[in-house]
């Protein structure tokens, strides 16, 4: 993550390379594929169990059913997606989620009522009810809105022309999903607080890529294959955290969490979310 965060001269001079930046890329990649190769091989290894994403790649492989070869990269490129993309931009929003509604009580208290009356009779958070917590969708929104991917990566296919600048073919365009969240024409009901129900009402933004003030998973036919996939990722951990747990600062202290966010490929917060919970509904162990 922070070698594909940081400043690389190579963006900008393509002939420049930089030895001891190459080493280190090259370490982290050797590492990273000896994880996706174990991977690979433990479900080669039990091909006639049940069936996950990756033994369906792995079928479809060995069958040769496409029209174009799925060899291995391609298979540990599709789980470095979901390693990368899946588990940390829902790990972003999460935290993201927590530390705003510590710093606004009305909304976590509105959110923590809303979960632990869904699901006070089971005793635990079910995924198949969470369609429910229409509030804690609502967080989960207004928590995208400065999205945990600030910048959408695109390459220019044709030569055209935006605003009077002419941007050659193969040019690497850098949208600026965050600037959007924050931009006042489209937020005009104060876009720098946190307040949910701006998503409430026949006049909210989708976040499916079809209003372009708001692309937390992108447009296009370039957007997240994964949106459903990130949303259940943090709607689930989230209505447990807020249905066992009450969350209050260390020490009883009043003050506003700090927001700063921290450089890098995705804006995470710039300290760490240090919270005291305290149990209300006791865990279940199955």
């Amino acid at each position: 993550m922070q070698l594909a965060a940081g400043f690389n001269p190579a963006d900008l001079w393509p002939s420049w390379r930089l030895a001891a930046r190459l080493s280190g890329a090259k370490e982290c990649h050797d590492t990273v594929h000896g994880i996706l190769d174990g991977i690979i091989k433990e479900h080669l290894e039990r091909m006639d169990g049940g069936e996950d994403l990756l033994d369906v790649l792995l079928r479809i492989q060995k069958e040769g059913a496409l029209q174009f070869p799925l060899d291995m990269d391609a298979i540990k490129s599709v789980i470095m997606d979901i390693l990368g993309a899946g588990s940390e931009t829902a790990a972003t929003t999460l935290e993201w989620a927590i530390a705003e509604l510590v710093n606004n009580p009305r909304a976590m208290h509105k959110a923590t009522a809303e979960v632990r009356r869904a699901f006070h009779a089971r005793g635990t958070v079910a995924e198949q009810d969470l369609r429910e917590l229409r509030y804690l969708r609502l967080v989960i929104w207004e928590s995208r809105r400065p999205p945990p991917l600030p910048l959408l990566f695109r390459e220019c296919q044709k030569p055209c022309q935006v605003l009077g600048y002419d941007v050659p073919r193969g040019t690497q365009v850098l949208v600026n999903a965050w600037a959007l969240g924050r931009d006042e024409h489209s937020w005009p009901d104060a876009p720098e607080e946190f307040w949910p129900e701006r998503f409430e009402g026949e006049a909210a933004l989708d976040f499916g890529g079809v209003d372009f003030a708001f692309l937390p998973f992108g447009a296009g036919r370039r957007m997240c294959p994964g949106m459903a996939f990130g949303l259940a990722n943090v709607e689930l951990p989230l209505a447990s955290l807020l249905f066992h747990f009450d969350w209050q600062r260390p020490g009883l202290r009043s003050t506003k969490l700090d927001m700063t966010e921290a450089f890098g490929l995705t804006a995470r917060r710039k300290d760490q979310l240090l919270l005291q919970p305290v149990l209300r509904v006791p865990l279940l162990v199955v």
